[in-house]
C-alpha cells in the first residue's frame, strides 16, 4: 500500500460551500423577511392605535360610544335618526350631564369620530394579523417553532379589545358623579398596548438575523448589560403606567410650576382622601408627585445602564445605549414642557409618542446586549 503525504487534500474538488448556501446562512430566509415585514405593519397600526387613543382621551371622547357592539359597532351611524339614537344614549350618562350638558349633535360627532376610529382602528389591527397568520400558516412559510409565538400578538390584541370594554364601562353611569372612565383600567389598557407593541418588536428583531447566527451571537452576550436593559425596560414601564394614570385624571393640568409643585417640594393635601389608598388613584397632586419623582428615578437608572453600555465592546451596542440616553433626554424635558403648558393636546400627544419611541430603543439596546452584531471587538 503506497504512502499517503502528510498534507493530502482529503476534500474533494470545489468549492467548499455553495454560494447560494452561504447566502442563506448569512441572511434571513425569505419567509422570515416577509413575517418582519407582516409584523411591521401590526407595529405601525398598534403605534397609530396608541396616538389615536391619547387624542381620544385628551379631547374627552372615550365614552360618545356607549356600547360594546364588535362586530356591528364598525358600521358608522348612516342617518339623521341613527346619529340621534347614538346622541340619545350618550345623554344618558353622566358626563353628557356634568360636563356637556350644552353640547349639540354636531359637537357630539366629533367626539364620536375619534372614539369610532380609535375602535375601527383596532379592529383593523385584529383583521391583518389573522390574515397574515393564517396565510403563513396555509403556506407552511411559519418558521420552526415560532407559530406559537405569533398566536400571541393576535391573543394579546383580542384581549385588548375587552380591556378597552372593561375601561369604557366603568365611565357609562348614570347618577353617580362620574365623568371619566377609571385611570387604573386606563392604565392597564395602555399597559397592554406597550406589551403588544414590545412583542412585536422584539419578534422583529429576533427575525432580522438566521437563528444560526442569532445561537452564534448568544455566546457572545453581555449578561450584565443585557440585565440592566431588563431592568430599564421594565422600570419605562412602570413608568408608562403611572402617565396614564395622571392621563386619567387630567393630574398633567393640576401643578404647572417645576421643580416645584404648588410651590413646595410635596403638593399640599397629598393624603387628603380617604381611605388613603385613593389619593394613589385619584389624588392629582399625589399621582403627578409620584409620576415626577419615578422619572427622575428612570433617568439615573438609564444614565447607570448606560455608563455600561457605552463601554460595550460592540459598537452597535452602545450606539444602541447612546441613543436610548438621548431619547429618555428628550422624554424628561418633553414632560417638563407639557406640564408647564398645563398639557396641551399637542404636547401631551408629542409625549405620548416619544415614550413609544424611548420603549422600542430600550428594546433594542436590551437585543444587541443579548445579541450583539458584528465581529469587530474594541481593543
Amino acid at each position: 500500500m503506497a504512502k499517503r503525504p502528510i498534507f493530502e487534500e482529503t476534500a474533494a474538488p470545489g468549492p467548499a460551500v455553495a454560494p447560494a448556501r452561504r447566502a442563506s446562512i448569512e441572511a434571513p430566509s425569505g419567509a422570515r423577511r416577509a413575517i418582519r415585514v407582516w409584523l411591521g405593519i401590526l407595529f405601525l397600526m398598534v403605534a397609530a392605535m396608541i396616538a389615536v387613543g391619547g387624542l381620544t382621551r385628551l379631547t374627552d371622547s372615550g365614552l360618545s360610544i356607549t356600547e360594546w357592539k364588535p362586530l356591528s359597532g364598525a358600521l358608522p351611524p348612516m342617518t339623521e335618526a341613527d346619529w340621534q339614537a347614538e346622541f340619545d344614549l350618550y345623554q344618558q350618562i353622566d358626563q353628557f350631564h356634568l360636563m356637556n350638558a350644552d353640547m349639540s349633535l354636531s359637537e357630539f360627532k366629533s367626539i364620536y369620530w375619534w372614539e369610532w376610529s380609535h375602535r375601527q382602528l383596532g379592529r383593523a389591527v385584529g383583521l391583518v394579523w389573522a390574515i397574515g397568520f393564517l396565510g403563513f400558516l396555509a403556506l407552511r412559510k411559519i418558521p420552526t417553532g415560532w407559530t406559537g409565538r405569533l398566536i400571541i400578538p393576535g391573543a394579546l390584541g383580542g384581549l385588548q379589545g375587552a380591556i378597552g370594554w372593561w375601561m369604557v364601562s366603568s365611565g357609562v353611569v348614570s347618577g353617580e358623579g362620574v365623568t371619566s372612565v377609571a385611570s387604573y383600567r386606563l392604565a392597564t389598557h395602555l399597559g397592554l398596548a406597550f406589551i403588544i407593541l414590545g412583542v412585536l418588536a422584539w419578534y422583529m428583531l429576533l427575525l432580522g438575523r438566521p437563528e444560526a447566527q442569532l445561537l452564534q451571537a448568544r455566546r457572545s452576550r453581555e449578561a450584565k448589560l443585557f440585565s440592566l436593559g431588563t431592568g430599564l425596560m421594565h422600570f419605562a414601564f412602570l413608568q408608562i403606567l403611572l402617565g396614564a394614570l395622571v392621563a386619567g385624571i387630567d393630574a398633567g393640568r393640576g401643578y404647572t410650576d417645576w421643580p416645584l409643585m404648588g410651590g413646595s417640594f410635596l403638593p399640599p393635601a397629598m393624603w387628603e382622601l380617604t381611605p388613603v389608598w385613593r389619593n394613589l388613584f385619584e389624588n392629582d397632586g399625589t399621582v403627578q408627585f409620584i409620576h415626577r419623582m419615578s422619572g427622575y428615578l428612570l433617568f439615573v437608572f438609564g444614565v447607570i445602564a448606560w455608563n455600561r453600555g457605552r463601554r460595550s465592546s460592540y459598537a452597535p451596542t452602545r450606539t444602541a445605549f447612546h441613543a436610548v440616553l438621548g431619547a429618555l433626554l428628550v422624554q424628561i424635558v418633553l414632560g417638563i414642557v407639557t406640564v408647564m403648558h398645563g398639557a396641551p393636546l399637542e404636547l401631551g400627544l408629542a409625549h405620548q409618542l416619544m415614550a413609544v419611541i424611548l420603549w422600542v430603543l430600550i428594546l433594542r439596546a436590551r437585543y444587541l446586549a443579548q445579541y450583539p452584531l458584528g465581529g469587530t471587538i474594541r481593543g
